[in-house]
């Protein structure tokens, strides 16, 4: 059975602990656990009916009154709010409503209807990824098994390549771009989600996917244009990524490597040939107007 801490349920419902503890005195729509040190906990029910409350919460209904429904009243009100578009972090509890519960069906209608509403782009920035950060919380205390995080990054890992191939043909208007994570890099959610923007911006992509090693890259790779973009966002196994890129931009100094992703943000170094994308602006304005000169 899963446990979590109010600490846990903070962090993901986004209402605080010394409030959370109010409600629990004062309704009866969940009730701590304890274990046998006394310690308090809640279970995934529990879990469940708080993100349906935090949802209605967050979208300005009063509490007296969320905690007047019963479950399929909880439900039915939430439906309407997302009928009507709800606020960012709305969805993004009623993303981990459906994760937390293994609810493909659920899941995927909540992707359609959002990509729907937004379009890719925003919903990815807005929801999809702060979704994951959020939901990231479990998996980092070990309450989220490796299989419900497969299961949300899988099926918006879908949505992304169902949009992709879903993009109208065009012959390319942009310069030829090679787009990869080195190896030992295997997150390739947000490479998918780039490689969306650069094809619907026009660029000419060579999609190589994860775990790739830039000097064994093949000639008939390297002879695709200067630009080569990796996304890092582990560190390198017994390298750093100053070390790491000193590297093969020495080793191709006539390709310009474009460079994004949360380990990149302790670099110190800089080289002719090396552009540090530091910041989601920074990608997108390169994704959209390129380099300048």
């Amino acid at each position: 059975m899963e446990r979590f801490t109010i600490k846990d349920i903070e962090n993901l419902s986004q209402i605080k602990a010394h409030t959370l503890r109010i409600w629990e005195q004062r309704y009866t729509f969940f009730t701590a656990k304890r274990k046998d040190s006394q310690h308090r906990y809640y279970d995934g029910h529990d879990l469940q009916v708080l993100l349906q409350v935090a949802f209605l919460y967050h979208g300005g209904m009063k509490i007296s009154h969320i905690a007047a429904l019963d479950e399929a009243g909880r439900l039915a009100a939430i439906e309407r709010i997302q009928q009507r578009g709800g606020i960012a972090e709305q969805e993004v509890l009623s993303l981990v409503q459906s994760a937390a519960a293994f609810d493909e069906r659920r899941l995927r209608g909540q992707l359609d209807r959002l990509v729907a509403q937004k379009g890719l782009e925003a919903a990815v920035l807005d929801v999809f990824f702060p979704f994951l950060q959020r939901i990231g919380h479990l998996w980092l205390t070990n309450h989220v098994i490796p299989a419900q995080e497969h299961f949300s990054s899988y099926l918006i890992q879908n949505k992304i390549i169902s949009e992709t191939e879903q993009l109208p043909p065009q012959e390319p208007s942009r310069a030829p771009i090679v787009l990869l994570t080195p190896r030992g890099e295997h997150h390739e959610l947000p490479l998918l989600f780039i490689n969306y923007l650069l094809r619907r911006e026009g660029w000419a992509v060579t999609y190589l996917g994860t775990g790739v090693s830039v000097p064994d890259l093949p000639p008939s790779v390297l002879g695709r244009g200067n630009y080569i973009y990796v996304h890092l966002i582990t560190n390198l196994s017994g390298q750093s990524a100053d070390d790491y890129f000193e590297s093969v931009c020495k080793a191709f100094p006539e390709k310009t490597f474009v460079v994004s992703g949360s380990a990149i943000q302790g670099m110190q170094r800089q080289f002719r040939n090396l552009v540090l994308l530091r910041t989601d602006d920074a990608i997108l304005q390169f994704i959209r107007k390129g380099l300048p000169g």
